[in-house]
């Protein structure tokens, strides 16, 4: 596979995320899903609708969601809409909890621990993609960025349970846990298929503590911001990402990298980039 681009700021405003969509030289025809992470309720850290709304408008995305899998204030759609309303996004953008009226499956010929993903049913309604990650730790992953993004984070509540059983939704929290680590990177192959040329994916590296937005009770960060990152390749965005977390002098980044290495979390990656969806060897823009 050849060596994708990766291209960075060190700037992190709402309009430096516009500058960076532009840089990727590509235009999302619409109707265009926005996946972001609505951050479960009590959470701190999650990136607020306000930074991102300008980038939603830029492409007239609507920004789209599925449920948990697990008990919280988003595992119904009834307490995810409000969720959704407490936290704003409901006021500042069009929202679509996908999976509310069911789920469809797609497939996944190369699967290595599943063949199927549950993915909420009005993914059948857009034409493109835009994934706007927050680049953190994750209590199981080891750490979030565009990859969990769009393989948990666009899967149904069962199908996020079916990833976490790696094809068991019984096992969701018994599985073998690197298979759980496949599980996600056959379902994002899923969705690098699904809109293939049509998806354009950034992450924010900032608020980067060890647990995910899905956590109400998280964390604070230890390391300072890093900046944004944009590709057309999810392999090679995460892949930087986890570069520049390693690269950095900040003495902070000990307790992310210990969260990413006791989870294993680069096999996500590596299982990823074995299924052809992405490249890890890239080159790195940086854009003033």
């Amino acid at each position: 596979m050849e060596k994708a681009t990766v291209y960075f700021t060190r700037t992190i405003t709402p309009e430096q995320m516009i500058r960076m969509y532009q840089a990727l030289g590509i235009t999302l025809e619409g109707p265009v899903a926005v996946k972001v992470h609505s951050g479960e309720v009590g959470n701190q850290n999650f990136i607020r609708p306000a930074f991102l709304k300008p980038m939603i408008d830029y492409v007239d995305g609507t920004v789209v969601e599925c449920n948990t899998a697990y008990q919280g204030k988003r595992y119904t759609a009834a307490d995810h809409w409000e969720t959704m309303k407490k936290h704003g996004w409901t006021d500042l953008c069009r929202v679509d909890i996908m999976d509310e009226e069911g789920e469809i499956s797609l497939p996944i010929p190369g699967g290595k621990r599943i063949q199927e993903n549950f993915v909420g049913k009005n993914l059948e309604n857009y034409r493109s993609l835009l994934v706007l990650s927050h680049f953190k730790g994750h209590p199981m992953g080891g750490f979030g960025g565009a990859l969990k993004n769009i393989s948990i984070g666009i899967a149904s509540s069962h199908g996020k349970a079916y990833i976490h059983g790696a094809g068991n939704p019984a096992e969701l929290w018994t599985a073998d846990h690197d298979s759980f680590l496949e599980s996600m990177a056959d379902a994002a192959s899923s969705i690098v298929t699904r809109f293939q040329g049509k998806s354009a994916y950034l992450n924010v590296m900032c608020n980067m503590s060890v647990d995910c937005d899905c956590c109400s009770v998280a964390e604070d960060p230890k390391m300072a911001d890093i900046g944004i990152l944009a590709s057309l390749d999810p392999v090679a965005l995460d892949q930087a990402c986890l570069d520049l977390v390693y690269q950095s002098d900040d003495p902070g980044k000990g307790d992310l990298i210990e969260r990413i290495e006791s989870r294993h979390g680069i096999l996500t990656v590596e299982a990823a980039a074995a299924l052809g969806v992405g490249s890890r060897d890239y080159e790195l823009i940086e854009v003033k």
